[in-house]
């Protein structure tokens, strides 16, 4: 089971941004044992999935510009999925997203869909026509995490990047905007504020751990010493509902939150912000400038007002509790490789006896069955120190 963890979170990554330089290698972790390792038995790993690939994925020779030549013939364009095998919501993006007839039949229609392990050894040709492996592309790319998807045009520039899991509505927002040629009119972001419309956020009953405005976010002097969190939403969101009501309801999700300061913002609203940087904004126009292209996006920013990472993606409460505490204690100064950071994490639980769920919206990390405190598990975790770099 243990080397089942670490392949799995070497990829089950997160975006992420800033200071925060990820990378991927295969590696190999130098487990440090508690001291009682021998009298607490290891917890469980549960979560790990996979589905095999539909059989109209395209068997391709892994040359992406005969690839990209192929494709355009027909009038379509090349789609490259970087999976890995255990991967549960590269699991979902086959059985919620490519077994729905639409959504099927529009990626057919309109795409060849190629699939890249992305710790395996075939050998690729990329669009400058260099050589690669599976895996060394994947560190070229910069992928860090699965499910990645890239869309090419027809010059074999990358018309769009989905970096994780998007459900299905969001998901064919995405095939839209890449097959109806929509790069050339605007950015993603645009096109996704445009079709969901400029309908403000209601102003429903949201947790007390959020600030109110004026939302001034530049400085210590304005915000103390603690890190920052800043999500952005939209009306009609229904994966920012499953956040609200399932990931932070979980008792340990609330504790780590509350460990920061948090502000809520409208991806559509003109409320005024000033940003860590100082610069005076909109929260419409912060969001743009971001890059914000799903909802909920969640960006950590240190008390220095820099970002360390962000959750553009439908995750689950692990991965959220672990973007939040890679941040909270500073543990992306000792590990810069969030991937090896996640995999530490899990397995130093799991040593200490508690039962690791990837899945699980409800008891992420547990004992016995119950949840488990804020200080426990850091007390195992210490903040997670760099390990084997």
């Amino acid at each position: 089971m243990r080397v089942i963890v670490s392949e799995y979170f070497n990829a089950m990554t997160v975006f992420c941004r800033s200071v925060v330089t990820c990378y991927f290698a295969v590696s190999f972790f130098v487990l440090i044992p508690s001291s009682s390792a021998s009298e607490t038995p290891s917890g469980d790993f549960h979560g790990a999935v996979e589905a095999p690939h539909p059989g109209w994925f395209k068997e391709s020779f892994l040359d992406f510009r005969e690839d990209i030549a192929e494709a355009s013939v027909e009038g379509k364009r090349l789609l490259l999925y970087f999976w890995q095998r255990g991967c549960p919501y590269c699991n979902q993006l086959v059985t919620d997203n490519l077994a729905d007839p639409d959504i099927a039949q529009t990626v057919r229609a309109h795409f060849d869909l190629v699939a890249i392990n992305m710790w395996g050894d075939r050998e690729v040709v990329r669009v400058d026509g260099k050589m690669f492996s599976e895996k060394t592309l994947a560190a070229a790319l910069g992928v860090q995490f699965t499910p990645t998807l890239l869309f090419f045009d027809e010059r074999g520039g990358v018309a769009l990047r989905l970096d994780g899991y998007h459900p299905p509505t969001e998901f064919m927002k995405a095939l839209e905007y890449v097959y109806l040629r929509r790069e050339n009119e605007g950015s993603f972001h645009n096109f996704l504020m445009t079709a969901q419309g400029r309908e403000i956020r209601e102003n429903r009953e949201v947790e007390d751990f959020f600030m109110q405005p004026p939302y001034r976010l530049n400085g210590q002097t304005n915000r103390g010493d603690r890190p920052l969190a800043v999500f952005f939403e939209r009306a009609a969101c229904s994966q920012c509902d499953i956040l609200h009501r399932q990931v932070m309801r979980e008792s340990l999700t609330r504790q780590l939150i509350k460990q920061f300061d948090n502000v809520l913002l409208d991806a559509a609203s003109q409320a005024a912000v000033i940003t860590p940087s100082g610069k005076k904004t909109t929260a419409a126009l912060w969001a743009e400038e971001l890059e914000v292209n799903y909802f909920p996006t969640i960006v950590l920013f240190d008390i220095n007002g820099r970002e360390i990472v962000r959750a553009a993606s439908a995750f689950r409460t692990f991965h959220i509790q672990s973007l939040f505490d890679y941040v909270l204690t500073g543990a992306y100064r000792m590990q810069p490789s969030l991937q090896r950071y996640l995999s530490t994490r899990s397995e130093q639980l799991m040593e200490a006896g508690y039962d690791v769920d990837i899945w699980s919206y409800d008891l992420p990390i547990s004992f016995d069955g119950q949840s488990v405190s804020l200080e426990k598990i850091q007390a195992v975790t210490g903040g997670v120190a760099a390990v084997g770099d």
